[in-house]
C-alpha cells in the first residue's frame, strides 16, 4: 500500500506528537484499587496493569473485549549468508501454517479468545542483502511501516504484536548493535538454532552489516530501521505506533518486535509508553534489551517461538488483570472491614 506519511522527516514529526495518557482514567483506576476487598498492592502487577489499561485506553473501567493478535510476515536477503538454521522458504510455509490453524500462535489466540491476523510483506521479494546495501528503500520501509498502522483500527481495545521471517533475528541484533553499541556477539543469538561455527558467522555477518551502514545510521534510529531491518519490522513498528494513535495498549512479543520498538524508542523515547513488553525471551540479548527500554518482562517461560506466541499468552494476564480491577467488590459492598490506620 502507498504510505499516507510521506518522508522521515513526517515520520519524525508524527512521533514527536504522539497522544499521552489519560491522568483522568489513571487516577479513577488507582481509587478503585484503594478500596478493593484486598491489602494494598496484594495483586502486584495485576494492579500495575488494570492502571495501564485504564490509562491508555483512555476510559475507566478498562476491558479486553476485542484483543488483536498481529502476525506480520517478511522476508531478509540475508538469510542466503547462512545466519539460519531454516531455509527462506518457511517463512511463506509458516504463514500457510498459520492460515491452516496449525502452529502454535493459532492455539494460545483460541485460548485467550482473541482475534487472529497474519500479515504478509512481499514475501516473494526479499529485503536486499543488507551486508551489500540498505535492506530497504525509504519508500519500501514507510509503506511497510502504513501498512503496520492500517493493521490497527478503532473498536480494538488490545493489541498483540510479533512475527514471522527467516533471519530476522540477524536484523534484531543488526539494530540493536547499531542503536545501543557493544559487540556483534553481544546481540547475536541462535535464533532458529545456530550455534558453534554458524553463530560465529552469524555474528560476523552482523558485524559487516552494521560497520557497512554506519554512515548513515548513526543517531537516525529510522535509517536504522530501513537499512538493517525489514518489511515485517517496519510494520511492526507501524503497528505500534496505529496503536497509540487510536489509544490502544500494546503488548511486545520477542527479540525482533522489541527491535522495532528499539527503533521506535530511539527515535522518541515516549513513544513506548503505552506498551508492555510481555515477556522475556531466550533469545540472549532480549532482556538486556528490555532493559534499555525500560520494561520489565511479564513473564519468563524460556520461550523463543516468535509468531507473537508470548504476547498472545499475556493477553490472558491482561484480562486476568481487567477482571479482578472490575469484579472485585470493594470493602463497602463486601461488607468487609478495612484495615486499621495503625496496622
Amino acid at each position: 500500500m502507498d504510505s499516507p506519511i510521506n518522508s522521515f522527516a513526517e515520520l519524525r514529526t508524527l512521533l514527536a506528537e504522539l497522544p499521552g495518557p489519560d491522568a483522568g482514567a489513571a487516577e479513577a483506576a488507582r481509587q478503585r484499587e484503594a478500596v478493593l476487598t484486598k491489602p494494598p498492592g496484594a495483586l502486584g502487577r495485576l494492579e500495575e496493569i488494570a492502571a495501564w489499561m485504564a490509562m491508555w485506553q483512555g476510559r475507566h473501567p478498562p476491558s479486553v473485549d476485542r484483543p488483536r493478535i498481529c502476525v506480520f510476515a517478511g522476508n531478509h536477503g540475508v538469510a542466503a549468508r547462512g545466519v539460519s538454521a531454516f531455509p527462506a522458504d518457511v517463512t511463506a510455509q509458516m504463514v500457510q501454517n498459520f492460515q491452516a490453524g496449525g502452529a502454535a500462535v493459532n492455539q494460545l489466540a483460541g485460548i485467550v479468545d482473541a482475534e487472529l491476523r497474519v500479515l504478509e510483506l512481499a514475501l516473494d521479494h526479499p529485503t536486499v542483502d543488507f551486508t551489500t546495501g540498505p535492506a530497504l528503500t525509504e519508500q519500501e520501509c514507510l509503506n511497510a511501516f502504513a501498512y503496520g498502522m492500517a493493521s490497527v483500527e478503532p473498536g480494538l481495545d488490545l493489541v498483540a504484536v510479533g512475527e514471522m521471517g527467516i533471519a530476522n533475528t540477524t536484523a534484531a541484533a543488526a539494530i540493536c548493535h547499531t542503536l545501543y553499541g557493544g559487540g556483534p556477539a553481544d546481540w547475536t543469538g541462535p535464533g532458529t538454532g545456530v550455534t558453534g561455527a554458524a553463530l560465529a558467522n552469524k555474528a560476523a555477518v552482523v558485524g559487516r552489516a552494521v560497520e557497512l551502514h554506519r554512515a548513515v545510521t548513526t543517531d537516525e534510529p529510522l535509517q536504522t530501521l530501513r537499512c538493517l531491518g525489514g518489511h515485517e519490522i517496519a510494520a511492526m513498528a507501524g503497528a505500534i505506533i496505529g496503536a497509540r494513535l487510536l489509544r490502544i495498549p500494546v503488548l511486545l512479543d520477542g527479540y525482533v518486535c522489541g527491535a522495532a520498538a528499539a527503533a521506535l524508542h530511539a527515535a522518541e523515547s515516549a513513544s513506548l509508553d503505552h506498551c508492555l513488553v510481555s515477556h522475556r525471551s531466550a533469545e540472549p540479548a532480549h532482556g538486556w534489551l528490555a532493559e534499555l527500554l525500560g520494561k520489565e518482562p511479564l513473564f519468563d517461560l524460556g520461550m523463543r517461538l516468535g509468531e507473537a506466541s508470548g504476547a498472545a499468552l499475556a493477553i490472558g494476564l491482561v484480562r486476568a488483570a481487567v477482571a479482578c480491577h472490575t469484579g472485585m467488590a470493594s470493602f463497602g459492598e463486601a461488607g468487609v472491614a478495612t484495615a486499621s490506620p495503625a496496622a
